[in-house]
């Protein structure tokens, strides 16, 4: 077998088949990184810890995500894609595993320590995956059937597990998604091509990307508004166990309505953002802060809290596609080092503020941890909509270029910069 793969090309039709696999491993993915915030009071009182210490399992997921998502292309530039989410999938379901069977803290940290591993370098692969799965005129559809499973996970995952945690308790619901875990990597053997790994040039075009002008701050921004989030969405469940008269099936009910708010805010976003991405750069963000200080505001009236909570997860799902586009808009011509740095700030931003959450909660309790979570978020917005959204440097040249890759510079240009003498 030779070490070397020869590169993917572009199929003639979609394999929407292995991408509808993708869907399904984004989909057990993001259910097992955020099934503690919903069953985070069964977990603590199992293992003895505060709820502030079992809210460190999410921030131990996302610390290790963000060290993996921009540097497993470089780690392992020449193992096979396919190969390399097989084993993703199969390290999130022996992660799950040991969840559920942890005897203490410190082996849940492990477990999931593994798990962060498994989402980076999912969602650092992902969009190339898809690209080579999918023609050149499906990949806006490729990529948003894949992103699909995440909405899904939020919406019915997390609360069903939710319901299923009350009655067959939170192990038990850790079990089935390993054993989705294992299935998923047998679908992704089975179902996906041979994917050959893009060629690299290690981190230079990342560190070139931070340090260009603007980028940092908007950037910077992303990082407080997913922090603020975090902070509050982590200990969303003793957040709601303060309204009265709120069961377990009154909880994942609500859990039900943010992730429908943020369906909605996806869709509604996704229409008006090219044509007024400066507006929503600043409204998104408030929303969110809105939604979370309402909530910590008027914990005792369920008619508010639940308008709270829709507001923040329809703002929450906005955000994503939010970002994204104003990263394709500033570096247009360096995606790829753009993505891994969107999703190394949000693992960031999960990381500290689910750790910074636990210490709030544990400290001065579930109220004012959402009021500084809100804080976070608004001066977020703040930061992320005052930043540039107009290409900071070389635009116009690597747009030139561009062009004249695809043939679109008259011949006589085009011979002049072949021939510089020409235009003396």
């Amino acid at each position: 077998m030779t070490d070397t793969l020869v590169p993917t090309t572009r199929p003639e039709r979609t394999a929407w088949g292995a991408v509808a696999v993708m869907a399904m491993t984004s989909f057990v993915l993001v259910l097992a990184e955020f099934l503690p915030p919903g069953l985070l009071t069964p977990m603590a009182a199992a293992l003895g810890i505060t709820e502030g210490q079992a809210g460190q399992a999410v921030s131990a997921t996302a610390f290790v995500g963000l060290l993996v998502a921009p540097t497993i292309g470089v780690l392992l530039p020449r193992l096979d894609r396919r190969a390399l989410l097989t084993a993703l999938a199969v390290a999130a379901a022996v992660s799950n595993l040991a969840v559920a069977v942890a005897p203490n803290f410190v082996v849940l940290l492990l477990a999931r320590l593994l798990l962060g591993a498994a989402i980076g370098g999912f969602w650092a692969m992902s969009l190339a995956v898809a690209a080579r799965l999918s023609t050149p005129g499906r990949l806006g559809r490729a990529v948003m059937l894949v992103n699909t499973g995440t909405t899904v996970a939020t919406v019915a995952g997390v609360p069903l597990a939710v319901l299923l945690g009350s009655v067959a308790g939170w192990r038990a619901v850790f079990v089935g998604v390993a054993v989705l875990s294992a299935v998923t990597a047998v679908a992704i053997r089975s179902s996906l091509p041979t994917v050959a790994p893009d060629a690299s040039d290690g981190l230079r075009p990342l560190l070139d990307t931070l340090r260009a002008p603007g980028i940092g701050r908007g950037l910077t921004g992303h990082v407080l508004t997913v922090l603020g989030h975090f902070a509050a969405f982590t200990y969303i469940r003793p957040a709601l166990g303060t309204v009265p008269g709120l069961d377990a099936g009154g909880v994942a009910v609500l859990l039900a309505v943010f992730g429908a708010g943020g369906v909605v805010g996806n869709v509604v976003v996704g229409l008006v953002v090219d044509r007024h991405l400066r507006v929503v750069r600043f409204a998104v963000p408030a929303t969110l802060a809105a939604g979370v200080a309402a909530v910590a505001a008027f914990p005792t009236v369920l008619p508010l809290v639940v308008v709270g909570v829709a507001v923040w997860g329809l703002s929450f799902g906005a955000w994503l596609t939010v970002v994204t586009t104003w990263i394709a808009r500033v570096a247009p011509t360096r995606m790829e080092a753009g993505g891994g740095l969107l999703v190394a700030g949000f693992q960031l931003a999960i990381t500290i503020g689910a750790a910074a959450g636990g210490l709030l909660v544990d400290g001065l309790g579930v109220r004012a941890t959402l009021a500084g979570a809100a804080v976070a978020a608004a001066v977020g917005g703040l930061t992320f909509g005052s930043a540039p959204q107009d290409p900071p440097y070389g635009a116009d040249e690597d747009r030139t270029d561009e062009r004249h890759r695809d043939g679109d510079i008259p011949d006589s240009r085009r011979n002049a910069r072949a021939n510089p003498s020409s235009e003396r």
